[in-house]
């Protein structure tokens, strides 16, 4: 489990001795939906029930962006701008940082007037990465760029100037540093939408690891993107708690007080979002050689996933593989509508390498 996936889940070390084999799983579709007679039963609960979960996510969307152009290069006829963006704060300021409210990213634009769709990025929380930063997609930014794409990628909170991360396992903190996360991507796209040259009804969110649990969270508060590619994320409390290493942890940590945390922040379970990310179809990639999850869990976490949705293992590492690259830009061509890159140019965007698994403490 990377550092941001600790910080969305109280259990700093839930999943650190699950192990399995390696295994390529064909592409799966979702069943049929429940019919439209039971959906409009259950509506009126669902939406008293999103009511509250979302008033843990407030922000205020009025506040100004004050987006600041620190410099601009251009590549290949695309411009990319490295600026920054102003996000709420709250009460969350001792646990997110001196700089937990000022977010910088790389903007990523084509040629042209637009209106054009676009991909706000998520990047993973890997310790060891050089890419552990808006640099992870930048070279998939571009390549879409080429075909009319703009796109945005934002630092996460945990690499801000003066964050410290705060590692042990029941902090209430690291329940700020998710929430404010979360906000930080909600002003990216009031960044994007913006601008006036980005068409609303084609936005989609592409998030890695800690940020594809964020986009877990997403899914479920925030409307406006058409489609989400989930990759590598930990997307539910309840598959997790079936768990062996969860189970391990609970009695190693006390199950009193592990149980009295999660239902303090029984709010914090990214399923109860993604289980309604409808209208958007969701697109889960995952890794058959992880160390912390395992084919059952991601197969749970596609379950819990509202539809439309479709899941992808690939025989890879958290990192994931050229072959997901391949399969993720085809997925956002088809959902936004916009020509797909020549292959050859999907295939000289570098793999992202994957640095060692830090060894768990004693």
């Amino acid at each position: 489990m990377d550092a941001a996936n600790r910080q969305r889940f109280p259990a700093a070390a839930l999943l650190e001795k699950a192990f399995f084999g390696g295994y390529t799983a064909p592409t799966m579709t979702s069943p049929s939906a429940p019919c439209a007679a039971a959906m409009l039963l259950l509506a009126p609960a669902l939406a008293a029930q999103s009511e509250a979960l979302a008033a843990h996510w407030s922000y205020d969307a009025k506040t100004p962006l004050n987006v600041r152009q620190l410099h601009s290069e251009e590549r290949g006829g695309v411009r990319i701008y490295d600026l920054s963006y102003d996000s709420p704060v709250g009460d969350r300021g001792p646990s997110v940082g001196p700089n937990g409210g000022a977010v910088t990213a790389y903007l990523v634009l084509p040629a042209g007037k637009g209106p054009f769709p676009a991909v706000l990025y998520g990047h993973w929380c890997m310790p060891g990465s050089d890419k552990k930063n808006r640099k992870e997609f930048l070279e998939e930014a571009l390549v879409l760029a080429r075909q009319g794409v703009a796109a945005l990628l934002p630092d996460h909170v945990m690499v801000h100037p003066g964050f410290v991360e705060d590692p042990s396992p029941l902090s209430e903190a690291q329940v700020s540093v998710m929430v404010q996360q979360v906000v930080d991507l909600r002003r990216g796209a009031d960044v994007l939408l913006s601008r006036g040259d980005i068409d609303s009804k084609r936005l989609a969110y592409v998030g890695h690891s800690c940020d594809a649990t964020a986009g877990g969270f997403l899914s479920g508060l925030d409307k406006r993107f058409k489609a989400f590619v989930l990759m590598a994320g930990d997307l539910s409390d309840d598959v997790d708690r079936r768990s062996k290493p969860f189970q391990e942890f609970r009695r190693q940590l006390g199950p009193e007080r592990l149980d009295a945390f999660l239902e303090k922040y029984s709010w914090m379970d990214p399923g109860k979002y993604v289980s309604h990310a409808a209208p958007a179809t969701v697109f889960l990639q995952y890794a058959s050689d992880e160390p912390f999850l395992d084919e059952a869990m991601e197969r749970g976490y596609f379950e819990v996933t509202s539809e439309p949705k479709k899941l992808k293992i690939y025989t890879a590492p958290h990192a994931l593989s050229p072959e997901a690259t391949r399969d993720r830009i085809a997925f956002l061509a088809g959902q936004l509508s916009f020509p797909a890159p020549e292959a050859a140019a999907v295939a000289a965007i570098p793999a992202l390498e994957q640095p060692p698994w830090p060894k768990p403490a004693n």
